[in-house]
């Protein structure tokens, strides 16, 4: 197989940190500097592959795959590594946890066995079963990895009711150092009930990540709404009290129901 432009885009990304001729923004980064721009262009191709917008989905891929690409050639001036070697290790990993495609051609084998096979070979490298680096994503789908991880070395609640007899404790703990008014208590507090919540959210089926992500869009929506009639009625939201704007957010709810029930 030829991938030419694929070469096109990797040639380019080495000019642009060419250290005579490069880009001076493309210079000044670092791997750490970059990380805000990984996870924003992840985020944008989620927010593509909902939409089911393909033309953007290939451009917000573009974009990821620009990131991993400056962070080889970052990495390639450094003599750690480079994006082919980067390819080497993906390559040699899949073969490694794919036996049934790349040795004995199982063609019976499930997907839920195949999981189940991925998850023995990963932990032969590993020590422990929940890793350091579990932790280190968007927090409330971390939390229930981590939950489920627990879960396979059984260390989970057996009930629902446990689960919500957790949160409940959690928020008391909350509500107790908020009397305290102990800040650094209530950070941590506030982990633990989050972190609890978000197991409660695994027990029950829901992954806790798009539960809050469709919770942030439904109140962007509805408050763009209140604001867009506030506005219709002459005014500007902080303006009035939250007794008014109460009010305003209670009838939008109520059209949004109506318009969703008829």
């Amino acid at each position: 197989m030829n991938y030419p432009h694929l070469e096109k885009a990797i040639d380019v990304i080495a000019k642009l940190r060419d250290p005579e001729t490069g880009c001076p923004w493309d210079l000044k980064q670092n791997h750490r500097s970059l990380l805000k721009y990984f996870i924003e262009e992840v985020y944008e191709y989620i927010h593509a592959v909902e939409e089911e917008d393909y033309p953007k989905m290939e451009e917000e891929l573009g974009d990821v795959l620009l990131q991993i690409l400056l962070h080889s050639q970052i990495a390639s001036e450094n003599k750690h590594f480079d994006v082919d070697s980067v390819a080497k290790v993906l390559a040699e990993k899949m073969i490694y946890r794919h036996p049934h495609v790349f040795e004995n051609q199982d063609k019976t084998i499930s997907a839920e066995e195949v999981t189940a096979n991925w998850k023995k070979l990963k932990n032969k490298k590993q020590n422990y079963t929940i890793q350091i680096e579990d932790a280190y994503a968007p927090a409330l789908s971390a939390s229930a990895k981590i939950g489920a991880k627990s879960q396979e070395i059984n260390f989970d609640w057996d009930h629902i009711q446990d689960v919500m007899k957790k949160v409940e404790e959690e928020l008391s703990e909350v509500k107790v150092e908020i009397a305290k008014d102990d800040q650094a208590k209530i950070y941590e507090e506030m982990g633990d009930l989050l972190f609890s919540v978000a197991q409660l959210s695994r027990h029950l089926g829901v992954d806790p990540e798009a539960a809050l992500k469709d919770a942030n869009l439904k109140f962007i929506k509805r408050i763009n709404l209140v604001e867009a009639k506030v506005r219709q009625d002459g005014s500007e939201m902080k303006e009035l009290p939250t007794t008014e704007l109460e009010n305003y957010w209670t009838k939008v709810k109520q059209e949004l129901k109506s318009s969703q029930d008829s």
